[in-house]
């Protein structure tokens, strides 16, 4: 069994790989205004299941990956919102700290 990592932009990849048995890392973000996210899984074969999945060759239950989708995204709309959250509280604690003057 060839474990490895994988990471990758793309959604509908990242899903595909969670329906093949891939566990998802984490969830990263880069850029400034317009950030992209980065999906990091880790598992079995994921070598394999990523080249049949670049190559057309890959099989999927439709309902799974689906819901292997809807997971993703539940995950990333929540770390935007943990994100969200806490900038605005860093931007609030320093109007804090511009007012003691």
């Amino acid at each position: 069994m060839n474990m490895r990592q994988l990471e990758t932009t793309d959604i509908f990849r990242g899903a595909f790989i969670l329906c093949m048995g891939g566990h998802l890392r984490e969830v990263r973000f880069t850029g400034g205004n317009r950030q992209t996210a980065t999906f990091a899984f880790t598992g079995p074969d994921l070598d394999r299941h990523d080249r049949d999945y670049m190559n057309g060759r890959a099989r999927v239950n439709p309902l799974q990956l689906k819901e292997s989708l809807n997971r993703l995204r539940d995950i990333l709309f929540e770390r935007l919102r943990e994100e969200r959250r806490y900038d605005s509280d860093r931007a609030r604690e320093n109007r804090g700290r511009e007012n003691r003057c």
